[in-house]
């Protein structure tokens, strides 16, 4: 691949940074045709109850309220179904039950969909919300993990008997079991990995048209993909694809929570169709957090057996995942995704893991940015640190002496039928503590004490999956101004993919990115797509654009080739022309556009790479902090990474993606809790109550790459976007335990580490 100004590789500036910094970004809630409606959504104020609409004529004769949906009006629709039902580990099929559109007579949790009110504008729905009057009968509920396991709990759904929708396992129990009764030495620990609220800058919003003549609805729609909207809605809506279109146009922020359908997009379609004019609904920061899945929540007993030299002699691993009130999407699935990952970058020859999927009364969990990896990643990372403390070892040693070695690879993981395709991990660990002068960390940590704080050191070395399953389709079709226009079905949240798609293109073409018009989020203009999640996007999507590109050189090759009176063989592009190699002799793409032969078919090419395996991209945090005793405040003092990515498509994008995902990392490791009273009331419903992190909690990061290329993928490409969530959290965590434990012999503290939680485990330290 020959190197361009502008291809792979390249600090390329993003090209939408100057339109969305102008105010020229367009976003759902920007869309607002002739006539619109606006909509609002009641919501239970209860986490469980039985319930009676008694009469909502009072808020229909309300000025401007033009109608009001209950789960009546749409009984002729759909559920929304899971679309991941595992099994039980005994072959028998696990509970998953639907989400209704609207509820019939039962809530189950806070924020629980009871009515659909339309009117003129926001607020006069919401006074119709006010006027209809419910008569609720509520009922004991459950929103504690393990309290729901109890026998006696209440069972949120009668169906899903002990509040279980799944029970299954991995790897030989029996084997695993024996090992562990005859190790050297065996260390546990109880590990919570805290519920999540995702707060992307732009809520949820969705505006919904419908045309009577064709029958057909339009869906303008927040989301992460929207064909994955589409295929989700259309068995709800209960019409042929045809009849649906969904488009997508700027996106702030998604994290996985904005992959799925949410009710509000079915029922924003119905209430068009019935009152012939579009209907708008944009959530505001109540509905946020009541209703879009969080993320994260499980506990974990994890277990890990050793030779007296420290080596890993098994894991065993008890993953109990909230799965909230319903079976979401994705949610039965990511706590199974994350117990796959559970070897790490060890090599650990047996593991076994346990995992339940557990229904509560609360908001239901999903995907969110990492979606199980960050949880399984936190878990052995916390295990491993916790273990060498244990026996005595530095938790570099511990991990270097169990690392897989590169000699290894491909290495085949003891569960989830994982194969690694690369990987020098004692490479980036022993970078990483280079870096960050690991070995002056006494003298800094006496200098702390001095001034009355306690410092402390975290490593965290992670490996995770990303870009598997199904390709990505790229159409490319070249422009009568000699420019191209590059069809793809994943779509930009906030990532730069108008300027990453670009780059790929660039790399064959040799344009700059102005003459490179990217098109995502129309299902009318894009055929196919599978969305953006799961760090598929550049090593998909990418790799497709440039499979595409290539075509497209050869397509535009053979069109030259009678024109220039010259072998396809003896062509080059360059700078968006072709020209005959080692002469000046040359057509302009512009030129070839217009060429008797350039019918619209040799325009366009297509590209799809379909990946054979996942990628994993690895890595280790290194962080330094400190601790004010006083107050139990955390300072984050040193921030260093080295990460390996493979092949890095454009060094600016991809520091900001790892700077992002480490923000969210120390979001859940200091700032981040949910908290559910124990009759599922949600106390942390806003920004009043939930804590995020800051500018200021934040330090300068080193980043830097110490890569080795993918063999999984024909441009050496990793996944990227999800990396800094994984490997920060752990990391973080790993540095608040070691000062505890100088400090006080304090061995682990539960996520998050706020202030208060530190200041409460130090003054109980002083009192004993």
């Amino acid at each position: 691949m020959r190197p361009t100004k502008f291809g792979i590789g390249q600090p390329v500036l993003r090209v939408e940074d100057e339109r969305f910094i102008t105010g020229a970004g367009h976003y759902t809630s920007d869309y607002a045709p002739a006539k619109t409606l606006h909509a609002v959504v009641l919501r239970s104020p209860h986490a469980k109850a039985r319930f009676k609409i008694k009469d909502s004529s009072a808020a229909l004769s309300l000025p401007g309220v033009r109608l009001v949906l209950t789960a009546a009006e749409v009984a002729h629709l759909g559920s929304l179904p899971s679309a991941t039902k595992l099994p039980n580990g005994n072959g028998s099929p696990g509970a998953y039950p639907a989400i209704p559109l609207l509820c019939q007579d039962t809530v189950r949790h806070v924020g629980d969909a009871v009515a659909f009110i339309v009117a003129d504008t926001a607020d006069a729905a919401r006074d119709a919300a006010e006027a209809i009057d419910i008569d609720w009968s509520p009922e004991q509920g459950v929103a504690d993990l393990m309290a729901a396991l109890d026998p006696s709990a209440p069972q949120v759904h009668p169906e899903a008997k002990g509040n279980l929708a799944y029970d299954t396992s991995m790897g030989d129990k029996a084997k695993v079991d024996a090992i562990f009764a005859s190790a050297p030495r065996a260390v546990k620990l109880e590990i919570v990995n805290n519920r999540l609220i995702t707060n992307y800058m732009e809520t949820r919003a969705v505006v919904a048209e419908y045309d009577a003549k064709s029958e057909r609805y339009t869906l303008t729609v927040t989301s992460q993909g929207v064909h994955g909207i589409r295929g989700n809605l259309l068995p709800v809506l209960k019409i042929p694809e045809d009849k649906l279109r969904v488009i997508t146009p700027d996106v702030g922020g998604g994290f996985g929570t904005k992959s799925f359908a949410y009710r509000e997009y079915a029922l924003a379609a119905e209430a068009a169709k019935c009152l012939g004019r579009p209907v708008s609904w944009v959530a505001d920061r109540g509905d946020h957090f009541q209703s879009d899945a969080h993320g994260r929540d499980n506990i974990t007993i994890a277990e890990v057996a050793l030779s007296k030299g420290g080596k890993f002699l098994a894991m065993r691993f008890d993953w109990i995942g909230g799965l909230g009130a319903y079976p979401h999407q994705y949610g039965p699935y990511i706590h199974n995704l994350g117990a796959t990952m559970l070897t790490g970058p060890y090599a650990t020859p047996r593991i076994y893991v346990r995992v339940r999927g557990v229904y509560t009364n609360t908001v239901p969990t999903d995907a969110y940015r990492g979606a199980g990896r960050p949880e399984a990643s936190f878990t052995l990372e916390r295990l491993v640190d916790y273990a060498a403390r244990q026996i005595g070892m530095k938790p570099e040693r511990l991990r270097a002496i169990n690392f897989i070695k590169p000699s290894a690879m491909p290495y085949k993981t003891p569960i989830g039928d994982r194969v690694y395709d690369v990987g020098e991990f004692e490479g980036h660990l022993t970078r990483a503590l280079e870096v960050s002068d690991a070995s002056g960390f006494e003298a800094r940590a006496k200098v702390s004490r001095k001034a009355g704080k306690l410092r402390g050191l975290g490593i965290a070395s992670y490996i995770e999956c990303t870009a598997w399953g199904s390709g990505e389709a790229v159409t490319m079709h070249l422009d009568g101004d000699g420019g191209v226009t590059l069809y793809s079905g994943t779509q930009s949240n906030g990532q730069g993919h108008a300027t990453a798609y670009a780059q790929f293109a660039s790399s064959v073409l040799d344009l700059p990115p102005s003459m490179i018009r990217v098109v995502q989020g129309d299902t009318q203009k894009v055929a196919t797509g599978n969305g953006t999640g799961g760090s598929r996007s550049i090593p998909v999507g990418g790799v497709s654009a440039y499979v595409s590109a290539t075509n497209m050189a050869e397509k535009l090759k053979a069109l030259a080739a009678d024109e220039l009176e010259a072998g396809v063989q003896d062509l080059e592009i360059v700078g968006g022309a072709v020209r005959i190699a080692g002469t000046d002799r040359e057509l302009t793409f512009a030129e070839i556009a217009k060429l008797p032969k350039a019918t619209d078919e040799a325009l366009t090419s297509v590209g799809e790479f379909v990946p054979p395996n996942a990628t994993y991209p690895n890595g280790t945090h290194v962080v330094e902090i400190e601790i004010d005793p006083d107050t139990g405040m955390v300072h984050i003092d040193r921030y260093h990474i080295c990460d390996d990515f493979g092949t890095s498509v454009n060094p600016i994008l991809l520091a900001g993606q790892v700077h992002g995902g480490v923000a969210q990392g120390v979001g859940q490791a200091l700032h981040e809790r949910t908290v559910y009273d124990e009759d599922g009331q949600l106390l942390t419903a806003s920004f009043m109550d939930y804590g995020m992190p800051r500018a200021d909690n934040l330090p300068l990061f080193h980043f830097e790459t110490r890569n080795v290329p993918s063999t999984t993928n024909p441009l050496g490409i990793k996944g990227a976007g999800e990396a800094g969530s994984i490997g920060s959290t752990p990391a973080v965590m790993n540095a608040v335990c070691d000062a505890l434990h100088r400090a006080y012999g304090v061995a682990h503290i539960d996520l998050p580490a706020t202030p208060q939680r530190i200041w409460d485990l130090i003054q109980s330290c002083s009192r004993n």
